[in-house]
């Protein structure tokens, strides 16, 4: 059992004002694997307080050393990549060799992403010739609230701290309380990197608790939030006595569309793309909209892959995915897969209850509807599991309508070798992100959606700006060099 009940805060592992612990489950087992400890409004004021006090000095300092700071977290997590890896497998249920093959290295790939857009970024710049003493300068908004999810628990720290270190803000985190573990792992990057004291706090805690507190903190000039649309809502009413800005990355319902000329692995890709992470994924594909024609082909093909992906202990080696991350997203996932079956939706794979050969842990099996009706509950509702619905199409109009047919707007697919239908199809779906023929975005592409999968833009340059405030100057004297910052 391992015991973590400090905070980082002020470059140091301090104990809670008042202790109150909090069991971290391993969902592959149902026991406890750890024991932490939830803050207190006196432990969120005292990581504020360190956050505002180190502000100025690191704002002032050159853009640089910032990148050097970076640098260095970078080669703290190459030297504890293992680590960071067994921490998320064990808390959120991501079987070993995904965990360590794909979440932990979501930190070096944001990372090196962000400083490529760091180099690039021009802290003073002219408006344009028409105006040459007027002058555009970027400066860091300040301390910022950082609270992040489970389900890519690494991935969303990258995309949020090192952009807020790197634009010369100091920053409190607050981690889901369902996968802490590795986020302390991160601070002792930080703190290992010689971060100065207070530029990166760590405070543990709940939505309702710390999450509030940095929400409606008046010290707090930013919170930027990945998680539920319903939490978003939340902590955007929260914040908005201070006028604090808020960047929200939420749910999502992905349309991923199918044309009867897309390549023979189209709907193997969809289907696997559906199931990786357990389905825990806010970008994941989980509408499959298909062209008639090949209509049925296709549901006996996603039927099969389904029915082929094994489910099994995050600690076990292998390709299988693993348990979902709790008890009550569990019973949820199962509420959702009898809602589909009541509302008359034909079950190809998968189904309620545990997989064969397991009696405990919080494991789904892979889950695959076919002729699922347009505004069915689960073609509506983010499911956040391993549940695929298969919908047919006869037309390119009637795909844009269907898709576009959800508050939802984060990732969606389209697969078709008709360059020019492609093209359309990318224009037309109302999203923040479309990936087409399986193709990923290139690196420093931002991460974010529209309507209700929330504004924001995460990655690359946008990711850094996100951080920054802008100033327009006028009169300035062009005769002088400019500064660095």
């Amino acid at each position: 059992m391992i015991t973590r009940r400090e905070f980082y805060i002020n470059g140091a592992w301090v104990a809670p004002v008042t202790p109150r612990d909090c069991p971290v489950i391993d969902p592959s087992t149902e026991e406890p694997c750890a024991i932490i400890s939830l803050g207190s409004q006196a432990d969120t004021d005292a990581a504020v307080a360190a956050a505002k006090a180190a502000f100025p000095g690191w704002a002032a300092t050159p853009p640089a050393e910032r990148r050097a700071a970076v640098v260095r977290i970078l080669e703290q997590y190459e030297r504890r990549v293992g680590d960071l890896a067994a921490a998320i497998s064990m808390e959120m249920g991501s079987p070993i060799d995904h965990a360590t093959g794909s979440q932990a290295p979501c930190l070096p790939w944001h990372l090196n992403n962000f400083l490529a857009a760091f180099d690039a970024l021009e802290w003073i710049r002219p408006l344009g010739p028409h105006a040459p003493d007027t002058m555009i300068a970027l400066e860091p908004i300040g301390v910022v609230g950082l609270i992040t999810p489970w389900n890519w628990p690494m991935n969303q720290i990258a995309l949020k701290a090192i952009p807020a270190i790197l634009a010369g803000c100091t920053c409190v985190l607050k981690p889901s309380e369902e996968s802490p573990l590795n986020a302390m792992i991160f601070a002792e990057f930080c703190h290992d990197a010689g971060l100065p004291p207070g530029v990166f706090n760590l405070v543990n805690g709940d939505g309702a608790g710390v999450g509030t507190q940095l929400s409606t903190h008046p010290d707090v000039e930013m919170i930027s939030f990945t998680g539920s649309t319903r939490a978003g809502r939340a902590i955007s009413r929260a914040a908005a006595e201070t006028l604090k800005r808020v960047t929200l990355e939420l749910g999502g319902k992905g349309a991923n569309v199918i044309f009867a000329d897309a390549d023979d692995k189209a709907v193997e890709r969809g289907v696997r793309h559906m199931m990786d992470n357990s389905g825990q994924s806010c970008n994941a594909p989980s509408r499959m909209l298909v062209e008639r024609p090949v209509y049925d082909r296709a549901v006996l093909i996603a039927a099969e892959v389904a029915n082929s992906i094994q489910v099994g202990s995050a600690h076990d080696h292998g390709k299988h995915i693993g348990p979902v991350v709790n008890k009550r997203q569990w019973d949820q996932i199962q509420g959702y897969i009898q809602k589909g079956i009541d509302e008359g939706a034909r079950l190809v794979a998968g189904g309620p209850g545990l997989p064969d050969g397991f009696n405990r842990g919080y494991y789904v099996k892979p889950t695959v509807f076919a002729d699922v009706v347009p505004g069915m509950t689960i073609e509506k509702e983010e499911i956040f599991g391993p549940v695929l619905c298969m919908i047919p199409f006869e037309t390119e109009a009637d795909a844009v309508r269907i898709a576009n047919d959800t508050p939802y707007g984060l990732t969606d697919y389209v697969q078709t070798q008709d360059g020019a239908k492609r093209n359309r199809m990318a224009l037309a779906l109302k999203a923040g992100m479309v990936q087409t023929n399986g193709r990923a975005r290139g690196a420093g592409a931002f991460f974010g959606g529209v309507k209700s999968s929330g504004r924001a833009r995460e990655g690359g340059i946008w990711g850094i700006e996100e951080f920054l405030e802008s100033k327009a100057i006028s009169g300035w004297d062009i005769s002088q060099p400019l500064a660095a910052e």
